[in-house]
């Protein structure tokens, strides 16, 4: 398998090393494609050293082929992948401007196109590009779309590039032509974030989690055609476009509004932080320090999972366990004592697959057998949790008279 990547003009260009890296792991042939201006942040060399080609950078530059070397790209190629792809770059593509070797092969080739655009959160949301990617769409390129996170121009919000994990997985997908399977007409039921659990009216008792691994299945689920209702717990993150969002603090209020949802979702996906236990009273005034020990009782939180893993018809619950020691051992257990159908188990203590970062190495734990992934996109791993919420509910369908 052959792959062309086109790298454009923008800081994270020193990311696609990576995944010419991720795409050579997979036995893929990567024929580099560099714009002028990407050049100007990393060097041609780096590409052409790693991957064993020589690395096109010119449109008319000298060579001893007699071939017209966009057309023979363009025919040998089985995908031309753009990461990152610049505001410039999409609005070459969608009207037709060939004017670099990168546009003339994008116009040129019949293979399938995956773009990953990566630019300044104002310019990612300008009308132009919206309409630039939405063309681009109806035409059949297929996106992954930017993340959202602190970008070069010190500001905050979506246009960051994907990670390059999930551009792989991406391009890995639509060469093998296995797309991945949709979720028309189920309706998904995801929690996220933390809960915060009252002291007094200014303090309270939280955790660290971020909410990004509820997110990222939000969006994967809407990404293929669910209907999305997420219950979210205080979290700074934006509300994926598409979903039903419903916002809570405490443990009790997730718990209010998950129960009054569970007969009209079809999958559960519980990856709240919920809060274990909370103060057995709040105080309605701010707690003053005398110099005295504060000793606080605290009471048990409703156990959410276990509740609708015994409530449940045909839903399928998936739960998560959030571990420092014992992973396995642990995620196993709740998958016993709560009776949900899968436990998505991880390492917290782990840098990169904790809370609050964009990468996760999970397993996900079944009755019959337990699947350890690789540190994936916590988008990535999105995916592979509802591929195997849909094998389970496949699994019960062979089953039913």
């Amino acid at each position: 398998m052959k792959i062309a990547l086109g790298i454009t003009g923008c800081i994270a260009a020193y990311k696609a090393v990576e995944v010419l890296r991720g795409l050579q792991k997979r036995d893929v042939t990567v024929q580099v494609v560099m714009t002028r201006h990407a050049t100007e942040f990393v060097g041609p060399l780096t590409f052409q050293s790693i991957s064993g080609l020589p690395v096109i950078a010119e449109m008319f530059a000298p060579t001893d082929d007699p071939e017209i070397k966009h057309i023979q790209i363009a025919q040998s190629i089985d995908l031309l992948l753009v990461a990152p792809a610049t505001a410039n770059t999409l609005a070459k593509f969608a009207n037709g401007i060939a004017d670099d070797f990168l546009s003339t092969l994008y116009i040129s080739t019949t293979a399938p196109v995956l773009v990953a655009p990566a630019m300044n959160v104002e310019m990612w949301a300008h009308p132009a590009t919206v309409a630039n990617v939405e063309k681009l769409k109806s035409r059949g390129v297929h996106f992954v779309d930017p993340g959202e996170g602190y970008l070069a121009c010190r500001t905050v919000g979506a246009g960051r590039l994907a990670e390059p994990a999930e551009i792989v997985e991406r391009a890995w997908q639509i060469i093998n032509q296995s797309p991945v399977a949709n979720l028309d007409g189920e309706s998904v039921l995801i929690t996220a974030g933390p809960t915060y659990e009252a002291l007094d009216p200014v303090r309270g008792l939280t955790n660290k989690s971020s909410g990004k691994m509820g997110y990222a299945l939000a969006e994967a689920a809407i990404a293929r055609g669910a209907q999305v209702t997420l219950v979210t717990g205080p979290v700074s993150l934006a509300a994926p476009a598409g979903a039903q969002v419903v916002r809570v603090q405490s443990a009790a209020e997730m718990h209010r509004a998950v129960m009054e949802r569970l007969e009209s979702s079809t999958i559960i996906i519980m990856a709240a932080a919920v809060a274990d236990y909370r103060p057995a009273s709040a105080a309605d005034r701010k707690i003053k320090k005398n110099g005295d020990k504060l000793v606080v009782e605290l009471e048990q939180t409703e156990d959410i999972l276990a509740e609708i893993s015994g409530a449940k018809s045909m839903q399928v619950v998936v739960g998560f366990a959030a571990e420092t020691d014992n992973v396995l051992e642990n995620a196993r257990k709740k998958l016993l004592s709560k009776r949900a159908d899968l436990i998505v188990a991880n390492d917290v203590s782990s840098k990169d697959a904790g809370f609050d970062v964009d990468t996760n190495r999970i397993a996900i734990v079944s009755a019959l057998d337990t699947k350890e992934l690789p540190l994936l996109s916590k988008r990535e791993a999105a995916d592979r949790i509802l591929d195997s919420a849909l094998q389970v509910k496949a699994s019960r369908a062979s089953v039913t008279p």
